[in-house]
Parts: structure tokens; C-alpha cells; sequence
């Protein structure tokens, strides 16, 4: 199961394109509600979310994604919940991946340091000790990272190479007529 944390602000195409591709990859996707059932998008997109953050559970969790949106990475980070799941990955080895200002999150912990990871411009301060890369998406480990919207569709694929193999990813991209 993948949990994908949507909160108040969050950025629709770093939330959607996720969700979209690891589904159609087989993945079972749970969408999190961290400031309520319904969440608003950083363009006022509102969207019902599968369940609440009080209603997650750590029992065949696989991974957990955390979109961008500075407003919504700000709840994210004021959530202990989320900050406990977060934790809970790195010490059962599950994956966390994040787009945009999102690696702020695991970053502001110093669970980046040493590794390669992405983010937004001018973020980069926040990923304590993290070996910042000049591409689109990157995983080092556990941890999977995005620079931003425009990177969407490079961090899915990420995520899904990490859950289902190259192969399975390959077979989404070419799904959706996106040659990689």
C-alpha cells in the first residue's frame, strides 16, 4: 500500500500524476487527507481524499509520497503523524518519496545527509547534507525525490521503478504514450 499525503495547498500535478501512474502500475494508492477528508490544491482544486491522517495505519505499508505545495508541505511538516510515518519508514527500510518542497521534510530531519535527492530551487538549504543532483527525479536508497510539477511524470516513474521494477515502469510510460 502507498500512502499519498495530501494536504491544504498541495500541488495538483505532483499529487495526481503519482496517484494516476502507480495505479495504473498495479499499486494500491490510499489517499490521505492531513487537513481534513477534502483538501483544497494550491489552485483551488478541491479533492476528496480516500481517508483521514487519523485513519492511516503502518500494516502493509510499502511507501509513502509526499507532493509539494510550500503551503501544504507546511502542514505536512506540522503534522506528527506525519512526521511518525516518515520515521516509521526509515526504520522498517519502507520508501519515501518526495517532490518539490516536500524533501524539506525527510531533509529538515537529516535523513537526507550523504544522499542524492532533488527539490525545488532554493530548498536545497533545507536538505540538511543531501548531495543535490541536477536532474528531474533521483532515488538514493529509501528515498526517492522530485524537483517539481515539471518533474512529475521522471518521480513517478521513480516510484514505481522502486515498488514494480523497470519493466512495469516502461509498460506505464509507454500506457500513456510517454517515451523515456
Amino acid at each position: 500500500m502507498v500512502y499519498v499525503f495530501l494536504a491544504d495547498g498541495f500541488e495538483e500535478t505532483e499529487a495526481v500524476a503519482p496517484i494516476d501512474l502507480l495505479r495504473r502500475s498495479g499499486c494500491e494508492v490510499v489517499t490521505v487527507g492531513v487537513t481534513g477528508k477534502t483538501v483544497t490544491s494550491s489552485h483551488n482544486i478541491p479533492m476528496i481524499c480516500d481517508i483521514e491522517l487519523k485513519d492511516t495505519v503502518y500494516e502493509g505499508l510499502e511507501m509513502i509520497v509526499l507532493p509539494g505545495g510550500k503551503i501544504g508541505v507546511d502542514h505536512i511538516i506540522a503534522s506528527k503523524r506525519v512526521g511518525e510515518m516518515v520515521d516509521y519508514c526509515v526504520e522498517k527500510g519502507l520508501f519515501v518519496g518526495a517532490i518539490c518542497a516536500a524533501p524539506s521534510v525527510p531533509g529538515l530531519k537529516g535523513l537526507l545527509d550523504g544522499k542524492k535527492a532533488v527539490c525545488y530551487p532554493g530548498f536545497e538549504v533545507k536538505l540538511h547534507g543531501a548531495l543535490i543532483q541536477d536532474v528531474p527525479a533521483v532515488r538514493d536508497g529509501i528515498f526517492i525525490t522530485g524537483r517539481s510539477a515539471g518533474a512529475s511524470l521522471e518521480f513517478s516513474y521513480e516510484l514505481i521503478t522502486a515498488l514494480k521494477g523497470e519493466e512495469k515502469a516502461k509498460e506505464v510510460a509507454g500506457s500513456i504514450v510517454w517515451d523515456i
